[in-house]
């Protein structure tokens, strides 16, 4: 069946090889809804400081966890399911950072003759950093290459009952057979700088409402922790950004039995595999934590399938 359709799953992307470290963190800071100083020359050269201070450290990270970001082969695998749900419809993904860039996604709905197009952010909530950066790439992209498409989007799905149900899933698979009760829960999310919140933009907003639904959902289902907090994670310089901090956090609690629930991210990437799994881990055992464990991210789980096909289905 002739494919009428396309969608495109957009994300930050992330190194698929350790020679992509220097590539992922140029792309990133030269952002201008990252580093959003009005001058492009200025953003240069902080971005330039910034690769030049970061990208050993950076690397020494990677290899960690087998030289690369997990992010494109879990989104591989989620494309691949999604598109065995559709005959009609194209589904492929593009990267902001790192490759595949949106400009490869543009030359297969090209070459398919595709003329309508969904960009569907994997990002749960709506920041000018992540979900709108992303948009205005691919329309940006769009543009250079003279395509007249019909695009369409969603922003936000934070609020998406079946999602919320597969996040409560995978905290319960990494809870194991433990109660809960002897647990906390930290639902940890992507930090941001205290002036992009303060210029309007809505994350942290929707981050809190995200945690009061997570809560509800689980007091409504008896599933009782010793208590429900938020953090933010992957804080970089010495601008003030979110608070509290996840060390922060972790220092404040005297229950020494903590579950990690990564709140941001829908695909696991290096701020969950590693920051999350090895480097936090490391500060959780130095404060005498007796259990440190992180849930998984929703990935290619047939349950965050079914969720997107539902939100495509509906576009």
């Amino acid at each position: 069946m002739m494919q009428k359709k396309a969608v495109v799953l957009l994300n930050m992307g992330g190194p698929n090889n350790l020679d992509e470290v220097k590539v992922f963190l140029h792309n990133m800071f030269n952002d201008k809804n990252i580093i959003t100083v009005k001058s492009d020359f200025l953003r240069s050269f902080i971005a330039f400081m910034i690769v030049t201070s970061r990208s050993k450290a950076a690397k020494k990270n990677y290899s960690q966890i087998g030289g690369k970001s997990p992010i494109v082969g879990y989104t591989k695998a989620l494309v691949a399911k999604l598109q065995k749900e559709f005959d009609d419809t194209f589904i492929t993904f593009a990267m902001r950072y790192t490759p595949p860039f949106g400009d490869e996604a543009l030359a297969q709905i090209q070459e398919k003759g595709i003329k309508e197009v969904f960009l569907l952010p994997l990002y749960p909530h709506f920041s000018t950093t992540t979900t709108k950066s992303s948009l205005e790439d691919f329309r940006t992209l769009m543009r250079s290459k003279k395509m007249d498409l019909k695009l369409s989007s969603i922003k936000r799905f934070f609020g998406n009952e079946r999602y919320n149900e597969l996040l409560i899933q995978r905290i319960l698979e990494a809870l194991g057979d433990q109660d809960p009760k002897d647990f906390t829960l930290i639902c940890s999310a992507h930090s941001l700088p205290q002036k992009i919140v303060d210029k309007g933009d809505p994350y942290q907003r929707e981050i809190l409402l995200h945690v009061e639904h997570i809560k509800a959902m689980l007091q409504a289902k008896k599933i009782v922790f010793q208590g429900v907090h938020v953090a933010y994670q992957s804080k970089l310089g010495p601008v003030k950004w979110l608070e509290p901090s996840l060390e922060e956090k972790l220092k404040s609690l005297t229950c020494k039995k903590v579950l990690i629930a990564p709140l941001s991210f829908t695909i696991d990437n290096s701020e969950t595999e590693f920051e999350l799994d090895i480097e936090y881990r490391e500060v959780a055992h130095a404060l005498g934590y007796e259990e440190y464990r992180v849930a998984k991210c929703p990935n290619d789980a047939d349950a965050f399938v079914a969720m997107l096909k539902e939100i495509i289905v509906h576009s």
